[in-house]
């Protein structure tokens, strides 16, 4: 019966010991990533809708398109956009952003000059977001696995 006893008592206290401390905690890298002390970060998400305007003449659409996605470098180049991209499935939810920001405010600037969203074909919906603040260093390992870009 001790023995149960002492073997339950061992059991979690390994399972209670590796949630006081991160024994892989890296105070430099949170630092420079603006972790808190669980890894997290404050972000703005923002969906990216149909708009009413998406009845183009095929030129005019692959401009819009064109300059859509030089937005989304440059803002990736600049380190406000931490995460983009499509849904792959056909439907009114086109697809998402990250910003390394706070405030929904900061996000709309930053895509008040996509020509997308100025003409109308996208609309953008935006809610502060809390994640894993890995995700500032997504951009760097993105741009050593990618052979193209597009």
């Amino acid at each position: 019966m001790k023995y149960v006893s002492l073997s339950a008592v061992i059991f979690f206290a390994l399972l209670i010991a590796p949630s006081a401390t991160a024994t892989n905690y890296d105070q430099q890298l949170a630092k420079s990533f603006g972790a808190d002390d669980y890894g997290m970060k404050q972000y703005v998400m923002a969906f990216l809708y149909k708009g009413p305007n998406r009845d183009l003449p095929e030129e005019e659409a692959i401009a819009l398109q064109r300059g859509h996605l030089n937005t989304i470098r440059t803002l990736a180049k600049d380190g406000k956009l931490v995460l983009a991209g499509p849904f792959l499935e056909e439907g009114e939810l086109r697809g998402i952003y990250i910003f390394d920001v706070t405030h929904v405010d900061e996000a709309k600037k930053l895509v008040a000059d996509d020509p997308a969203i100025q003409h109308g074909s996208l609309v953008v919906e935006m809610k502060p977001w809390y994640g894993s603040a890995a995700l500032m260093d997504l951009y760097r390992i993105h741009k050593s696995i990618a052979k193209k870009e597009h």
